[in-house]
C-alpha cells in the first residue's frame, strides 16, 4: 500500500497559499500542512493601499482564502505558528504555537518565507525599545495597513520614503483620504526600476499637480515629540542642503530583503542577489525542498541575469509550480521572468515588461517612442497613450516595452506575448489590431511604436 505524501509549506502568503491549493488539486489524498506565523491566511498584499483608501470597503475583503476554505480542502492551516528548526535528515519541521511545540514530518517542503522590509539608515527612527516611533509604518502586512488606516486623517500630513510602485500607490491612496502628501526619493527619478526616465517625466509632472515630490533627497532623521513623529529632515544629495518637513505619518517604502534564514539553516544555495536559488521546477539545491515568492531569485528572460522575485503575479506562478511538483506532478516555469507589471496613480496608468534601458548591458539596442490616442483623432473622447519599445539592433528582437496612458496594461500584455515568442519589431509592426472609431484607431500605438523603431533600424542599416 502506497503511503500518502506529507507536504509542509512554510508561509501562507500568495505564493505559499497557492502552492497548497495546487498541491491539493494534484494529489487529493496528500497530507498538506501550512504553517504561518501571522494571524491571517492568504490575503492580497497588493490590495492593502486600496483598503487604506477605502476603495476596498472592508479589510476582510482582502482575504482570498479563508480558514474555512482550507478546512474544506482538508489542508491543515496553523496560524500564529513559528518554525524554529528544520531537521531535513529526518524530514521534520519543528514549530512553536504559543507554548506548544509541534513536530510535523514531510516528504516535500516548500519555503514561502517572503521578505522583510529594508529600512534605510534614518536617525531617531526607533525608540529606546528598538521599536518604530509612533506614526512610522511599513506597508507589508494586514496589521500594518490597519494601523496606517487609523492614522490617515483628512488634513493631516503624510510623508512617504520611496517613489517605487508601492510608494506612489500609497501616496495616491493617502491623498484620496484627504491627507497632504510628500514623497521623498533618493534617486534622481521616480519608478526607476519600472520606467526609463523619459517616460517618468510626464508621470512625475502629473503627480506633482496633487502632491509634493522630492527626488535626489535622503531622509536622514526624524523629529518627534512625546514618542510620536512630528517631522523628518531630508538632505539634497547634490547640495547637502537640509529641509525639515512636518509630518504626522511616515511610511517607509524602500524595498525588501528576502527572508532566507530558514533556507540558510537548511543549507540551500543563496544567490548573488540574496534570494534562494531555484530552478524552473521551483526546486532549491536541497532535494525535496522547494522555494517560492519573495524569498527567491530566478533569472531575467531577456538578459539571463539573476533577479529577485518582487511581483505577486510571479510568486503565484512559482506557487503553482512548487505545489504541483511537490505533489508528484510535473510543471515548469518559463526559462526566465518577463517582469510584466502595471499600476495606476493620480489618474495615470503605467505598465512595463522586460528590463529598463540601464539593465540592458549585453545588447546593442535601438529604442523608439510613440505618443498617440486611444481613439481616432476625429472621434471625441480619445485619451493619450505613450509607448516606448527597446529592441536588439542586430536582430530587431523586442527586448522590453513601457507604456504610460490609456489601457497601458493591455498594450504591455501584447508586448509580453511578443517578447516571450522572441518576435521582432518588423513582425509586430504588421500586427492586425481591432479597429472601430468608438473603440480603437486604425493603427494601434503598439504597432506605431514598433514602426518608429523599425524605421530607425532601417536608417542605421542604410547608413555608410
Amino acid at each position: 500500500m502506497t503511503q500518502n505524501r506529507n507536504i509542509v509549506i512554510i508561509g501562507c502568503g500568495a505564493s505559499g497559499g497557492t502552492a497548497a491549493q495546487f498541491a491539493r488539486k494534484t494529489d487529493r489524498k496528500a497530507s498538506i500542512t501550512v504553517i504561518e506565523q501571522g494571524r491571517y491566511p492568504q490575503y492580497s498584499k497588493c490590495g492593502l493601499p486600496y483598503a487604506i483608501a477605502g476603495v476596498i470597503p472592508d479589510f476582510n475583503d482582502l482575504l482570498e482564502f479563508s480558514e474555512d476554505w482550507f478546512a474544506r480542502e482538508h489542508i491543515n492551516l496553523l496560524l500564529q505558528t513559528t518554525v524554529e528548526d528544520i531537521d531535513h535528515q529526518n524530514h521534520c519541521v519543528i514549530a512553536r504555537q504559543g507554548t506548544n511545540t509541534i513536530k510535523q514530518s514531510y516528504n516535500a517542503l516548500i519555503l514561502a518565507t517572503g521578505a522583510k522590509p529594508w529600512i534605510p539608515p534614518i536617525e531617531q527612527l526607533f525608540d529606546h525599545n528598538q521599536k518604530l516611533i509612533q506614526g512610522v509604518f511599513m506597508v507589508r502586512t494586514f496589521d500594518d495597513a490597519k494601523q496606517i488606516s487609523s492614522f490617515a486623517k483628512k488634513g493631516k500630513k503624510a510623508t512617504i520614503v520611496g517613489a517605487g510602485l508601492i510608494g506612489l500607490e500609497m501616496a495616491d491612496c493617502l491623498y484620496t483620504k484627504g491627507m497632504i502628501v510628500t514623497v521623498i526619493e533618493a534617486l534622481p527619478t521616480i519608478l526607476a526600476n519600472t520606467l526609463d526616465t523619459d517616460l517618468t517625466e510626464p508621470v512625475l509632472k502629473k503627480i506633482k499637480e496633487h502632491i509634493s515630490v522630492l527626488t535626489n533627497h535622503l531622509v536622514i532623521s526624524t523629529v518627534s515629540k512625546n514618542g510620536s513623529i512630528t517631522g523628518v529632515v531630508a538632505k539634497e544629495k547634490e547640495t547637502t542642503n537640509e529641509t525639515r518637513i512636518d509630518t504626522d505619518v511616515l511610511i517607509i517604502s524602500t524595498g525588501c530583503k528576502p527572508d532566507t534564514s530558514l533556507a540558510e539553516k537548511l543549507g540551500c544555495s543563496i544567490g548573488a542577489k540574496g534570494g534562494i536559488l531555484v530552478n524552473n521546477r521551483a526546486e532549491t539545491s536541497i532535494p525535496d525542498v522547494y522555494a517560492v515568492g519573495d524569498c527567491t531569485q530566478y533569472v531575467d528572460f531577456v538578459t539571463n541575469q539573476p533577479i529577485l522575485i518582487g511581483l505577486g503575479s510571479i510568486g503565484v506562478r512559482q506557487g503553482i509550480t512548487a505545489g504541483i511538483n511537490a505533489a508528484g506532478g510535473d510543471y515548469q516555469l518559463l526559462k526566465g521572468l518577463l517582469q510584466t507589471c502595471t499600476s495606476e496613480f493620480f489618474g495615470v496608468e503605467i505598465a512595463a515588461v522586460g528590463p529598463t534601458s540601464h539593465r540592458i548591458q549585453d545588447f546593442s539596442v535601438v529604442s523608439g517612442k510613440f505618443t498617440g490616442s486611444s481613439l481616432p483623432s476625429y472621434f471625441p473622447g480619445g485619451e493619450p497613450i505613450t509607448i516606448k519599445v527597446i529592441s536588439q539592433e542586430e536582430t530587431g528582437r523586442i527586448l522590453s516595452a513601457q507604456a504610460v496612458g490609456s489601457n497601458a496594461a493591455q498594450r504591455i500584455n501584447t508586448f509580453a506575448c511578443a517578447i516571450l515568442n522572441e518576435m521582432t519589431v518588423e513582425n509586430l509592426r504588421k500586427l492586425e489590431t481591432a479597429y472601430a472609431p468608438p473603440i480603437a484607431p486604425t493603427l494601434d500605438a503598439v504597432t506605431l511604436a514598433c514602426d518608429v523603431v523599425a524605421l530607425k533600424m532601417n536608417r542605421r542599416q542604410r547608413s555608410p
